[in-house]
């Protein structure tokens, strides 16, 4: 699962870095995929945290 969210994320990086390139910032899909990325991110967070404290 881990392997596919990091997947995920990076395909959403390259899609923002790419939409960054053609759109205003501000653009509503620019900011959709940014919000898509941040839960993303924070998802994958939770689950390394949580790994973290299960080693302990």
């Amino acid at each position: 699962m881990e392997k596919r969210l990091l997947k995920r994320i990076e395909a959403l990086r390259k899609k923002l870095n790419q939409l960054g390139l053609t759109h205003n910032l501000v653009d509503d899909e620019v900011v959709a995929v940014s919000q898509q990325l941040d839960q993303l991110l924070n998802q994958y967070q939770r689950i390394t945290v949580y790994q973290q404290l299960s080693f302990w």
